[in-house]
């Protein structure tokens, strides 16, 4: 790695051919370009393959990458099967960052310059992002209500170091929670940030499904299931989701997914130390509040990145 500011895109998308074009534009409008932008086709049966086509022709830095077409769209895990097949056609020791990017996004230029300059001013910083919101029928800007103790799923930037040292990132539901909490045990800090000229539109509702968004948030509840997330903390979490659409049957979603999984005894992350770690973040969180929690553990985990 020659360049200190030099991050690869991976993107897997399957039939994003409604919105792809804006996420391709902003890309190659921001003010620091990717060395590569390697775009992992999942099987689409509708334009989107031509149209990366039609902007590698012309962008030398974006690479299309193709898998054979499973006949339906894989949430969740299936993302990240995609993302490993475009990271297997790299060597990420030729770039500094990563990010793991959704074909549904409309990006501000100086997007990934600025997550740069974040992490080149706290070294400790392992990954973060902007935050997003969508735009109503009336073309009012809506945040989606993301904290600040997780770098969000469809910008996952991430310091190289610190991608390598967690393993990557796991095939289940909640693999961009999951990836959080493995950094901050490990000593890293994690972060979505604030401001404005880094707030960027996601052009599809964050948790809504091939299915419908009843189904994403069903999904979501197994997926704190799955990580290890504490009865009462999910409960909290799905009573504060009823506040926001669809309202009321939303955080209803979430508790039947969980408790489904919880009845029938679906299995769950296998790393108990880790399952302990995200239950004691919770617990913090319930009584002092997350960023109490957050700079907590972050200073009892000093030593752990201090060994790295």
């Amino acid at each position: 790695m020659n360049d200190p500011r030099s991050y690869v895109l991976i993107g897997p998308c399957r039939n994003e051919a409604k919105f792809m074009r804006r996420t391709l534009d902003a890309i190659v409008q921001q003010t620091i370009k990717p060395a590569k932008f390697v775009i992992v086709d999942d099987g689409s049966d509708d334009e989107t393959p031509d149209i990366v086509r039609q902007y590698a022709a012309k962008h030398d830095f974006i690479k299309l990458v193709q898998r054979e077409n499973r006949g339906f769209r894989k949430v969740g895990g299936g993302v990240i099967e995609a993302f490993d097949y475009g990271l297997a056609t790299i060597d990420l020791s030729d770039y500094a960052y990563l990010c793991k990017i959704d074909l549904d996004l409309d990006l501000p230029a100086g997007y990934f310059e600025d997550l740069i300059r974040k992490m080149e001013a706290n070294p400790r910083l392992g990954t973060c992002s902007g935050k997003p919101y969508y735009t109503d029928g009336q073309g009012r800007k809506i945040s989606e209500g993301c904290g600040d103790e997780m770098s969000v799923g469809m910008t996952k930037f991430f310091r190289t170091e610190c991608f390598q040292d967690i393993g990557g990132f796991v095939r289940q539901v909640m693999w961009d929670a999951i990836d959080c909490h493995t950094a901050r045990q490990k000593g890293w800090q994690v972060a979505a940030f604030n401001d404005d000229d880094i707030a960027f539109e996601h052009l599809r509702p964050m948790g809504s499904s091939q299915k419908g968004i009843h189904t994403g948030r069903a999904r979501h509840g197994f997926g704190q299931w799955y990580m290890g997330t504490g009865p009462v903390y999910l409960l909290a979490g799905a009573v504060n989701r009823m506040r926001r659409p669809p309202y009321i049957t939303g955080g209803l979603a979430v508790l039947w997914g969980y408790g489904k999984a919880a009845l029938t005894g679906q299995p769950q992350h296998g790393d108990r130390a880790f399952r302990s770690f995200v239950r004691d973040f919770q617990r913090r969180a319930l009584f002092k509040g997350k960023r109490r929690a957050m700079d907590e553990l972050e200073k009892e985990r000093a030593a752990a990145w201090d060994a790295h």
